[in-house]
């Protein structure tokens, strides 16, 4: 079996529990497309550096990420990298190694003595910014209540001026509320100048949590490239939700993109985008067939297959055999004592879209287009099982393909087309953003930030303590 064919049999697979979540058509309806399959067990690999794929036979305890690492992977920070040549120099050159351990985090500037990824450079610089302007303002505590709102007076509103560093008072004058905006807009809150819950949640945590934030995300920037590391490559985060391209250390074009929710996150991973399948083939997950699409044809006939498109096949090998879909015992099929495998033919409704690129990794994870646009447009963009949906295929296409589209040959039969040479995607996890005025906070989808602030904490704050001489 080609390497090919093996990732499309590992592309087949999916959780039980995500399936059984999936609503079944109306009858005489076409399927929605179905969100893509995720990972499969990784395999075991010959001997391999830490950060290279899996091949752990467990898990380390409680796991941020739903795959089995090596003891030596960070999860939360660390990155896969499935070829050694994707690892950058900060990260595979040990004697830089030995000093710039995420545990032993000191707060030295590392893009002082070593190339790193501008993202980096922009959070440290960012993580400055933000000490200037929130990181010294008194560390009082607002109590909880009703929401602070403009024109309201009190003890609370006294201490929510306190807190924010303006002159004592007692009114929720223009002041306050401008700078109320100002602070949730940076943490990520709706900038309405109103003091909710939220807010005071925020302004109690106290600068040094947030602090801890960004050294958390400047780890994850460390593990992506350095302009030197790679000319060309595609970074996708999945704390944004976003794909960006980027040539010479500069981002050229960038876009949405749909990954995986909190139960099938899309891994911290590295791999080279190798070949586009145009016009791709939907390889419907073993279970789909026994739990959605086969009580259809129990329930209506061969013509829900014929209709829609779908052939029968009968295994995953490089020349399967096409069934008749008649010969099959779909009784059986439903009840798990007969196995198929069942591909629809490409056609706008099919959920890979009209192409997908493939990075060959154990956990089956690949980009693809979409025909549900509306999950862009509404920002429904957490919701994969892993996989990366993209808003526009085509200028990714352009990218890989150094400014052509490949065309299939045949608009119901599948075609691989090599890229002119491999392009790295790298994919991370970033839950705060650099901007020219310093930082921005997001959400943490996949609730990773939490554990790691819980285990380093303590020398983050040392580190931090240290560094501004307290």
């Amino acid at each position: 079996m080609t390497i090919r064919h093996a990732l499309l049999a590992l592309s087949a697979l999916t959780a039980t529990t995500t399936l059984q979540a999936q609503e079944a058509p109306p009858p005489g309806q076409v399927p929605p497309p179905v969100a893509e399959p995720w990972m499969a067990q990784p395999q075991a690999a010959p001997t391999v550096q830490p950060w290279q794929a899996p091949g752990a036979s467990r898990s380390r305890g409680s796991a941020l990420e739903p795959i089995d690492l090596p003891p030596s992977i960070e999860q939360g920070v660390d990155m896969i990298y499935i070829d050694e040549d994707l690892v950058p120099r900060a990260i595979h050159d040990k004697a830089l190694l030995h000093n710039i351990a995420f545990r032993d985090w000191s707060g030295a500037p590392l893009d002082m003595f070593v190339s790193m990824n501008p993202i980096y450079t922009d959070l440290r610089r960012g993580l400055m910014k933000y000490r200037e302007r929130w990181g010294n303002l008194p560390d009082t505590q607002v109590p909880d209540g009703p929401a602070l709102k403009p024109g309201m007076t009190g003890d609370r509103v006294a201490a929510l001026r306190n807190r924010l560093g303006l002159p004592d008072g007692t009114s929720y004058d223009a002041a306050l509320a401008s700078t109320v905006k100002e602070f949730q807009d940076v943490h990520g809150l709706k900038a309405d100048g109103i003091a909710g819950a939220g807010t005071i949640q925020a302004l109690n945590r106290g600068p040094r949590y947030y602090e801890q934030l960004i050294i958390i995300n400047m780890e994850r920037a460390r593990r992506l490239p350095a302009p030197e590391d790679q000319r060309k490559y595609l970074l996708v985060d999945a704390g944004s939700a976003r794909l960006s391209m980027w040539e010479n250390g500069k981002v050229v074009d960038s876009m949405k993109v749909v990954v995986g929710k909190a139960e099938t996150q899309t891994p911290m991973m590295a791999a080279y985008v190798k070949y586009a399948s145009v016009n791709p083939y939907w390889n419907v997950p073993p279970e789909l067939v026994r739990s959605l699409i086969g009580p259809r044809i129990v329930a209506q006939g061969i013509s829900y297959l014929t209709d829609r498109e779908y052939q029968v096949l009968s295994d995953f090998s490089d020349h399967p055999q096409i069934l008749d879909p008649a010969s099959v015992d779909w009784k059986a099929v439903v009840a798990g004592q007969q196995d198929v495998r069942l591909r629809r033919l490409p056609s706008p409704a099919n959920s890979m879209g009209m192409m997908k690129f493939m990075l060959p990794n154990y956990f089956g994870i690949y980009l693809h287009d979409s025909p549900e646009k509306d999950h862009f447009t509404k920002n429904e963009l957490w919701i994969s099982n892993g996989c990366v949906r993209l808003e526009d295929y085509k200028r990714v296409a352009k990218f890989l393909f150094d400014g052509s589209i490949p065309k299939g040959d045949n608009p119901k039969v599948e075609k691989e087309v090599d890229l002119p040479e491999p392009v790295p995607v790298y994919m991370t996890y970033l839950t705060v953003q650099p901007t020219d005025d310093g930082v921005k906070f997001l959400a943490d989808p996949y609730g990773r930030d939490e554990h790691l602030m819980e285990r380093f904490g303590p020398q983050m704050i040392a580190a931090l303590d240290s560094s501004q001489g307290g």
